[in-house]
């Protein structure tokens, strides 16, 4: 390839913020951060392959910048760095290879040639420095342009009343028939007005997509030919995957379009965000972008240069260095503001809050420059408060600003009607955790309640296995978790029998319906609301197929359940006492009774030896509507109904009694999930005293009109 010398180009000083690239006096201003280099040079890379290479000279605070004249937005480009080559001291800096600007708002081409992305030569510890080139093997940076589609008015929907709806950007519209084809699984695609008619109908607030940050595949990915499909791979923190665009370059554009739309049904959008790793994995991957410019900067570093693993991806961001806490703040306040994302969920976030890899500390100076940000701290910010070690696992110990990602919730609940686990704990997330959340200034709506997520079985799939079955994903089984707390009631997988078949439709509405009836912010997986399965797989990271992809085709079973799932977000949304931002207090009421009180089947007030029985499969919860504490947008207190929620998750029916007068004149069936349709038997109201029968495996929903 053709190199053209530096020396044919001027280059003005610039400044060294913002960091990036920028189009300004007639050309562009270049700022790209290393503390260790001795060397910058911006190579400009021609439609040909030919690079032009330029020196950036100046040096402010460790940000080298330049002012490149005539170079105009949709240049390629990227970054060579001059400097120390030393693993022991985690060192790697290589001219050879050609990086990613880590502040680049479009990146174009692909990681082809893993070989040629590798900064050293034999053993990547203590060989030597590679000398070939990775120009043509290696993603290139592109210059920008500012502006783009309006992304319309910000929903701002209050966390109490939300439904996130977690989703794939690819997956979710892949398959769609309505979709015209070259739309399907772009931004586009769910921009499209049937999906959004889609999502309003079923009622949910916010889609969390799967990582939309520009990603490329792990090495041991690459060298096996495999896809990394949920997007856990991050390379540009401020570009959109470039693979989700229905026109390539046109990626900003393609998301904002989609921002739009989502904001124009009041529908927020929300990203799951990488920042505890990258693509670039252990000290053996590749030399893409960080690594190469500073990698002491970027990365936890152990003894003698070597990785220091908090994620199980091979790298750890070092989140006590002010060059990642600037790019990580910098990066999200690009999305809430340019791009008009609502929220972020932090991925294993838990390592945000352990600097240099030690203890976690919730008032870190990543998790405290993130909430104390102007702009981020009006933001929804949800962790997932776990790393993959022993001293990661922090649910309920962040920070007064974040939500979390409650997996206590998850194991609780699958437990529960599998028939595994007391009621004393099933109260508790019954009525928001707050054993959990109920201190450091939190709300119940801080619990984000999941059954399912991306990571794991969908819920057809978690009534149906008992074990995994990810052979697809290439790895002989061996991925994936085996702690599923699952059921495939008497048959592994697809099944004739009808009496299996309707008792998993039943156990996947208990589960749905409690989610949705529980205190906190419910999120569901896309497709659970369309029966859809996986076949077994609770992994399906690498498979970009219709393993992994939403199935838009229906069915009586789909369509049934569809229907279920909208009755139950509806009736959610239209019952303040059952989404309450606060927690239940045993606070005295108009009715004379507490908030809150839990029942035995004979309608009597459970005592603390009740709590303690391990055999209880059978609980009653009485929410007390005159007392709700749920408010307009305004701010003033809406009342509503009182509602008696039983749950019995015993494998014969019971007989329950209603409570006496002093709960209400009189009960009113509302949800039955013993029914397909959720619907009960008859909507007559009952009598406090009456006696009635739960079937097997069933929750029943009764209102006591105020």
């Amino acid at each position: 390839m053709a190199i053209r010398p530096a020396a044919d180009t001027p280059v003005l000083a610039g400044r060294p913020f913002p960091l990036g690239a920028h189009p300004e006096g007639g050309g562009v201003r270049f700022a790209v951060t290393s503390n260790v280099a001795d060397a910058v040079e911006v190579c400009l890379i021609g439609e040909d392959g030919s690079e032009r290479r330029v020196e950036l000279t100046e040096r402010t605070f460790g940000v080298w910048h330049g002012l490149v004249p005539g170079v105009t937005s949709g240049q390629r480009y990227g970054y060579r760095v001059h400097g120390p080559y030393a693993p022991q001291r985690g060192l790697r800096c290589n001219p050879a290879k050609l990086l990613v600007d880590p502040y680049a708002t479009h990146i174009t081409g692909a990681l082809t040639n893993l070989d040629a992305a590798l900064g050293y030569a034999g053993d990547p510890m203590h060989g030597k420095q590679s000398k070939v080139d990775s120009l043509g093997s290696v993603p290139l940076s592109v210059v920008g342009s500012h502006g783009g589609p309006d992304t319309g008015v910000k929903p701002e929907v209050p966390f109490e009343e939300s439904v996130i709806y977690e989703l794939h950007v690819k997956g979710f519209t892949q398959r769609h028939p309505f979709i015209p084809e070259h739309l399907r699984g772009t931004y586009l695609g769910l921009a499209h007005p049937v999906v959004t008619e889609h999502l309003v109908r079923l009622g949910v607030t916010a889609v969390e997509l799967l990582p939309v940050h520009w990603f490329t595949e792990e090495p041991y990915l690459v060298r096996t030919g495999r896809r990394n499909y949920w997007g856990y791979s991050p390379l540009g923190y401020f570009a959109p995957h470039a693979g989700y665009a229905s026109e390539p370059g046109r990626e900003v554009e393609e998301f904002r379009t989609m921002v739009a739309a989502l904001h124009a049904v009041n529908i927020e959008v929300i990203l799951d965000v990488v920042f505890n790793h990258t693509c670039e994995g252990g000290f053996e991957g590749p030399t893409l972008s960080f690594r190469g410019l500073d990698a002491p900067a970027y990365y936890l570093h152990g003894p003698r240069g070597g990785g220091f693993d908090l994620t199980g991806c091979g790298n750890t961001l070092e989140t006590a260095s002010p060059t990642v806490i600037r790019l990580v703040t910098d990066s999200l306040r690009y999305w809430a503001t340019e791009m008009g994302v609502d929220g972020f969920r932090f991925d294993l976030a838990s390592t945000l809050g352990r600097p240099r890899g030690g203890a976690f500390d919730r008032d870190s100076a990543m998790l405290t420059a993130i909430t104390t940000d102007p702009v981020l701290s009006g933001c929804k910010l949800i962790a997932e408060p776990w790393d993959v070690t022993g001293e990661g696992y922090r649910v309920g110990d962040f920070g007064a600003q974040w939500a979390e990602w409650n997996g206590r919730y998850r194991d609780t609940m699958r437990d529960f009607w599998r028939g595994a686990v007391r009621v004393d704990d099933l109260a508790f997330r019954l009525s928001g955790s707050s054993d959990l959340y109920d201190h450091n200034l939190r709300r119940p709506w801080q619990s984000i309640n999941f059954i399912t997520a991306h990571d794991g079985f969908t819920l057809r799939d978690l009534v149906s296995y008992n074990g995994k079955h990810n052979e697809a994903n290439g790895e002989d089984n061996r991925d994936g978790t085996n702690d599923n707390r699952s059921w495939n009631h008497g048959a592994e997988g697809p099944t004739d029998d009808p009496d299996i078949t309707a008792v998993r439709a039943r156990q996947a509405r208990n589960l749905l319906a409690t989610l949705l009836l529980s205190t906190g912010t419910p999120m569901i997986v896309a497709g659970d609301d369309m029966w859809r399965t996986q076949h077994g797989n609770n992994n399906a990271y690498c498979l970009d197929d219709e393993t992994s992809w939403v199935d838009w085709a229906g069915g009586p079973d789909a369509e049934s359940m569809l229907a279920f799932a909208r009755r139950v977000i509806h009736l959610r949304a239209d019952s303040p006492a059952l989404r309450q931002p606060q927690f239940f207090e045993g606070r005295p009421t108009p009715t004379g009774k507490p908030d809150l009180v839990w029942l035995r089947p004979d309608a009597e007030e459970m005592t603390e030896k009740d709590w303690f029985d391990d055999d209880r499969r059978t609980l009653g919860m009485w929410i007390d509507g005159s007392n709700s504490q749920s408010r307009t947008r305004a701010g003033e207190l809406i009342p509503d109904h009182s509602w008696l929620l039983w749950l019995h998750a015993g494998d014969e029916p019971v007989e329950i009694t209603l409570p006496r007068e002093e709960y209400g004149p009189s009960f009113k069936p509302t949800l039955d999930t013993s029914r397909p349709d959720g619907g009960p038997v008859s909507s007559d109201p009952l009598k406090p005293g009456s006696t009635l029968t739960l079937p097997a495996r069933s929750l029943l929903l009764l209102r006591a009109p105020r």
